[in-house]
């Protein structure tokens, strides 16, 4: 029979989900997760048994928290065109605080040292597709209660939205001036009829 988990594994995924999206899969060390966590190598190896698979807890971890929180901003007004701009300005504040660090988990794995591990780039790809799915299904929805125009290609436009989010958390804290960001969002969405 395995033995009990003798410390508190939510606080630990947690904190190593923090690490890595602040360092990057490669960056982070093996001991400084395990600083991190507050926990031995013997408890790492008999729980998560090698980094790749506490990477694959972290994201789930991450989709979870993070992703569940920006998606129930999307999916939670009654008019597509507030949920899309709920979703941004959940994104918007949560990179506001100082805590949080400048690229999403999701968009940072989205990296050569990542995607090289067959079996974590299943799992990022597969989660951007969700991702896009989520957007896409809002859209959809939309469509069909006729918020938007029947020809209006909700595949396409969550794609561009989806494309638009990454490069974003990829430059924000170098624009650093939400009000610029937020009219580029603007921009974006009056584009796409949003």
């Amino acid at each position: 029979m395995p033995a009990a988990i003798a410390f508190d594994y939510a606080r630990a995924v947690d904190r190593a989900t923090q690490l890595f999206w602040k360092r990057g899969y490669s960056n982070a060390s093996l001991r400084e997760l395990l600083r991190v966590m507050g926990i031995g190598e013997g408890s790492f190896y008999n729980t998560f048994g090698s980094k790749r698979r506490l990477y694959l807890a972290c994201l789930q971890h991450y989709n979870d928290t993070v992703s569940r929180r920006r998606l129930d901003a999307l999916q939670s007004p009654a008019s597509v065109r507030v949920g899309v701009r709920a979703f941004f300005k959940t994104v918007l504040d949560e990179l506001d605080d100082p805590k949080t660090p400048s690229v999403c988990l999701l968009a940072g794995s989205l990296s050569v040292d990542v995607l090289r591990e067959r079996e974590l780039a299943r799992m990022v790809l597969s989660d951007m597709q969700e991702f896009s799915a989520a957007f896409q299904d809002r859209l959809e929805a939309a469509k069909r209660a006729g918020e938007l125009p029947k020809r209006f290609d909700a595949a396409v436009a969550a794609h561009v939205l989806v494309t638009f989010l990454q490069g974003l958390f990829r430059v924000i804290r170098t624009l650093h001036d939400r009000t610029e960001v937020e009219r580029q969002i603007d921009l974006l969405l009056a584009g796409l009829g949003l």
